[in-house]
This record gives structure tokens, sequence and C-alpha cells, in this order.
């Protein structure tokens, strides 16, 4: 799956969902949801060798699976609510696409304080 590929669905799905819009909103939204997951899920092949390449790189600088595993939770998150925003978006509901963003915000802060933590103790320790 390369660029050209997801931009060819993209392209296509927009020009099908603008020529439904007028006639069919409600398919035109359907449409647009579709194209807009099937590319999240073509592009989540790639994922999966971006995650080994990171704990590859992990475990040789001996650091613990613990915070590579919130580093993808967190990066997951941020992923995803932008997605759903995006959704929300196209339907016309910003109000529930700030709402998304917002517990997104929280959810990736809640699993940010242990690494925050953890470099706070390695600069207490470097400080005599």
């Amino acid at each position: 799956m390369d660029i050209l590929q997801v931009s060819g669905i993209a392209l296509t799905g927009a020009v099908l969902a603008v020529v439904l819009k007028y006639k069919k909103p409600p398919l035109a939204m359907l449409l647009s949801i579709f194209v807009g997951v099937t590319i999240f899920l073509l592009v989540l092949g790639k994922i999966g060798s971006i995650i080994d390449i990171l704990r590859q790189i992990s475990y040789r600088a001996e650091i613990s699976s613990f915070y590579l595993g919130l580093l993808l939770k967190i990066i997951g998150i941020a992923y995803i609510a932008d997605f759903i925003a995006q959704v929300c978006r196209d339907a016309d509901q910003g109000a529930i696409a700030v709402k998304v963003e917002l517990a997104a915000k929280v959810m990736v802060l809640m699993l940010a304080v242990p690494i925050v933590v953890a470099v706070l103790q390695a600069l207490l320790r470097l400080i005599p």
C-alpha cells in the first residue's frame, strides 16, 4: 500500500461523496466513513513493522517495555481520536469532535504521568 493507492481511494471516495451529497446525504456520509475506515485499515498493516522497529531499538537501548507500551498507547490514542474527530466534523458534529479531542488529551496526560515521573527521578539522581 503506497501513497498513490491511498490517494486514489481517497479521491474516488471524495468525488463519489460530493456527487451523493446532494441526492442522498446519509449515503454520502456512510461512504465517507467507509473510505476513511478502509484507508485506516490499510495503513494499520504498516504500523506493525514500525512497532517491531521500536521494540528492537528499545531492547538495544535497554528501555523498559513498560515505557514503550505507554508510548504506543499514547500514539494510538492520538491517531484514533484524530480520526474519529475528523469523522465527527465531516458529519457536521464539531461539538462532539471537540469532546473526543478533549477526552484523548486527558487520556494521554494520564498515560504520560509515569513517563514524566521516571524522567524527573532520573534527573534527581543526576543532581548531587
